[in-house]
């Protein structure tokens, strides 16, 4: 008895996916990457890291781990051989698009910044006030739970599908402050962001509005986990469809088609009879004099004729 397959068609076609953040990777970093296209591109055979991209002072440094679980790892140092100010990591499942909202700021800090005063807003200190790091969130209507551990706020998103978790009882600078999770608990469901105690509060913010924002992104099918499917909506990416003529298009096409076909090609005598006249009088118009049209000149050689459609 054969067992059914998938339609391959299906599993790959195209689909917009909404909330983004349940979305997960397509398994390719182009988006993460996109706003630092410009920056210099390390190619790394050996180690985990497949990609490293670097601000051109070498301050910021940004990770491609292919094959690990913690797939992103992006840092931000005072000076180019120092240890991170501040560190922010990715998971596997994190989708690409809300890594893009780190780095984004991180190209705009950067080319605001002045090379010669201080290092600019990118090593900022961080807002003493929690509530700055996910205004985003709040504006965008995700609340506070109740249930927090003490020392710890939490804001929920109104689906319930993802949150923040803001640790407040911190020790050491490179502690894990911020976590911005979504979907299901689980290894290849649950996305997380985590940014160090450090990390600059815009830029948290700025990671956070991506996921705030309610614009779907694009998937195929079958890189829509099992398990998150049905929390998600799903709408078929298909090119526009061809207006259909209407009976009253397709008459005037044809009555245009054949008036165009009657002028080159007349079928009745009557008509090379009106052709030939016409032409006899253009001749006369040229030649008042009386004297004879010239001959037919400079007939097209072979060479300048119309080059025959290849079958």
């Amino acid at each position: 008895m054969s067992v059914q397959q998938p339609n391959d068609n299906y599993l790959y076609q195209e689909v917009l996916v909404s909330p983004m953040y349940l979305a997960g990777s397509n398994g390719v970093g182009d988006a993460g990457f996109a706003p630092v296209a410009h920056w210099p591109h390390h190619y790394l055979d050996d180690g985990p890291c497949q990609l490293l991209v670097t601000s051109p002072d070498q301050r910021i440094r940004i990770g491609w781990f292919g094959d690990d679980f913690e797939l992103w790892k992006i840092a931000a140092s005072e000076e180019a051989v120092s240890s991170p100010r501040w560190t922010a990591t990715f998971n596997h499942v994190t989708p690409a698009e809300i890594v893009a909202g780190l780095t984004a700021a991180l190209a705009h800090d950067y080319a605001e910044a002045d090379a010669y005063e201080g290092n600019g807003r990118l090593l900022a200190s961080p807002s003493y006030r929690w509530a700055d790091a996910v205004q985003p969130l709040t504006d965008a209507g995700w609340t506070r739970h109740g249930g927090a551990e003490l020392g710890t706020v939490e804001i929920i998103a109104p689906d319930g599908q993802a949150g923040v978790l803001i640790d407040n009882r911190l020790s050491r600078h490179d502690d894990e402050a911020v976590t911005l999770w979504s979907g299901p608990p689980g290894w290849g469901t649950r996305a997380e962001a985590i940014f160090s105690a450090r990390t600059p509060t815009h830029l948290i913010a700025a990671t956070a509005a991506v996921m705030a924002d309610p614009a779907p992104v694009v998937r195929e099918r079958h890189q829509i986990h099992r398990e998150v499917a049905h929390l998600v909506s799903l709408t078929s990416v298909t090119p526009s469809t061809p207006q259909v003529p209407t009976p009253l298009d397709v008459r005037r096409t044809a009555v245009t088609q054949a008036v165009q076909r009657a002028a080159r090609f007349p079928r009745t005598a009557a008509d090379l009879r009106v052709m030939a006249a016409r032409s006899r009088t253009s001749a006369s118009a040229l030649n008042p004099s009386g004297s004879p049209a010239p001959a037919l000149a400079a007939r097209p050689s072979a060479s300048a004729s119309t080059p025959r459609r290849s079958r």
